[in-house]
């Protein structure tokens, strides 16, 4: 029977590797629009719920911190355990979704993170909310890679597979807003308080769960010969990222701060882990390379990332990364600032200052329709040169902003601006990688790209945050005021020069995106899908 497909290029899409009609059997799956929807909107709402976790926690931490008596220095591991399980087993929970079916790992991420989501809800103390919080958040390690990976393969190269991807990549600013709004009415209005964001948590992630049983594919056997998990990589970057993001998170408040001995060790020892597991990987990909017989070996499996992902396209995989990378360390930045500059410069209440990020959910859900449009349009590096743009403007208007004026004047053109760069550069930068990498790696791509973004994001407010507790230092010894360890006691102009310079900081990360894509993704052109019709013969 004759099958008729849209796909790029022959050898372009797909990196070369595989024949067309290799490619069309892996496309060619027979669905409802109805059916096809459902996958888009499952894997979104995953990652909405993904980010709701971190932010809606975020949001909620002071009634935690009276409920269940916790120390103020350790109530940020509240946040930091579920990010640090998330953000570090991505590539490894990638690797393992691509090689025995993204749909399993997607189940098991859900059921994950809807039992513990329930575990959390019920904590009567400190440490087994924040233990149950880094076991919720290997839900969403799971979940994330394997949603790329099976929107990849749901949906060839065409205007449905941009929209699909950019509705997934909405779904993280989006997550980010709704996670701060729901999480703050329902902290201050519903009697469970606190909890119920966990409550709910646990309803979603059911129903996701129950709609990925329904609309997704069945899970295809991954087309590599030797299904072998690389552990000795997996470990070696798992506890390399682990010291990494722990060091970042806690670098400023340990007790000497940066200079603090077990800071300074721990920062080495994650480098050195990280810097062994690459050298570990190109070991493997060269043995293999040269003698695939030898990955049949217990000491030599199929590595768990191949370095050669980072060269394809002469190298622009790489750029995307960092892009990544700087953009989301700008727009944490912009996030984290921006509360604390409602809470505690302005005094405004948990409720007040969310109604004010009502905007991010409107434009967030109305963006992937642009992104849709656009991506097939126009050259890769005027989608991301733009979307940079847009984010550096959001922060520098804060940067910049008068507090006497209207929040019209610069809150709100911000908060739109943020969300839509944020879109535009995830959106774009997903489609790309589903462009360029293997079918049996998407979700390893997708897990790496995810990681970027998140440690990206921690690095972004580590730095920022390094830079506003100088100026607030400096700016109160001019009035003669000795800050505590704190910054309680702050004068309220040093705090709002803190909070503008911190965000020159984010608009620096985003303007750095600008110029990399400037210099080179010039020669990529268009990253959407192209109007190439192909005829595939099959039996």
């Amino acid at each position: 029977m004759s099958k008729e497909l849209k796909l790029a290029a022959p050898g372009k899409e797909l990196g070369g590797s595989l024949s067309n009609i290799e490619t069309a059997k892996n496309y060619v799956v027979q669905r409802s629009l109805l059916r096809s929807v459902f996958i888009v909107v499952t894997c979104t709402a995953a990652m909405i719920v993904n980010v709701f976790n971190t932010t809606s926690v975020s949001i909620s931490l002071p009634t935690i911190e009276k409920d269940l008596a916790i120390e103020e220095d350790k109530l940020q591991w509240l946040v930091s355990a579920y990010f640090l399980s998330s953000s570090c087993l991505l590539l490894y929970s990638g690797r393992l979704a691509d090689l025995y079916g993204r749909k399993k790992a997607f189940m098991i991420g859900t059921l994950c993170q809807a039992t513990f989501s329930l575990g959390c809800g019920f904590a009567q103390d400190g440490v087994t909310l924040a233990v149950l919080r880094g076991f919720q958040g290997l839900g969403g390690a799971a979940t994330i890679p394997s949603s790329l990976g099976i929107l990849a393969h749901a949906f060839p190269p065409s205007r449905a597979r941009s929209i699909a991807f950019a509705t997934f990549a909405a779904g993280a600013p989006v997550g980010s807003a709704f996670g701060m709004i729901i999480g703050g009415v329902l902290t201050e209005l519903t009697s469970t308080r606190w909890r119920s964001i966990f409550y709910l948590a646990t309803a979603t992630s059911a129903l996701i769960g129950v709609s990925g049983l329904i609309s997704f594919d069945a899970d295809v056997s991954s087309s590599e010969l030797v299904k072998r998990v690389d552990w000795i990589g997996a470990s070696l970057v798992t506890i390399g990222l682990v010291l990494i993001v722990f060091v970042l998170g806690q670098g400023e408040n340990a007790s000497d701060g940066w200079k603090t001995p077990y800071i300074i060790a721990l920062l080495v020892v994650g480098v050195i882990m990280v810097a062994l597991f690459l050298v570990w990987e190109w070991k493997l990909e060269r043995i293999i390379d040269e003698d695939p017989s030898r990955a049949t070996s217990m000491w030599t499996p199929p590595p768990l990332m191949r370095l050669s992902l980072w060269t394809r396209a002469k190298g622009r995989m790489t750029v995307i990364f960092v892009i990544a990378f700087l953009n989301w360390g700008a727009f944490s930045g912009w996030s984290f600032w921006v509360q604390l500059y409602y809470q505690n410069y302005l005094l405004l209440t948990a409720v007040e200052s969310m109604v004010r990020f009502i905007p991010m959910l409107v434009v967030g859900c109305l963006c992937n329709f642009f992104v849709a449009m656009v991506v097939a349009k126009l050259p890769l590096v005027i989608i991301i040169v733009t979307g940079s743009l847009l984010m550096a403007t959001a922060t520098i208007l804060f940067a910049v902003i008068d507090p006497s004026v209207t929040y019209w004047a610069f809150g709100f053109p911000s908060t739109v601006l943020i969300i839509l760069g944020a879109d535009i550069v995830y959106s774009s930068g997903t489609i790309f990688l589903a462009r360029t990498s293997l079918p049996h790696e998407h979700s390893v791509a997708g897990a790496l790209f995810q990681t970027m973004t998140q440690i990206g994001a921690t690095f972004g407010l580590t730095v920022s945050t390094i830079v506003f507790s100088t100026v607030v230092d400096r700016e109160s010894a001019k009035l003669g005021v000795n800050v505590n360890s704190s910054g309680t006691n702050a004068p309220m102009s040093a705090q709002l020069v803190g909070y503008k310079d911190a965000q020159w900081t984010s608009a620096a990360f985003a303007l750095m995106g600008a110029l990399l894509a400037v210099l080179f993704l010039r020669s990529v052109g268009i990253a959407g899908h192209q109007k190439v019709i192909r005829h595939f013969d099959s039996d």
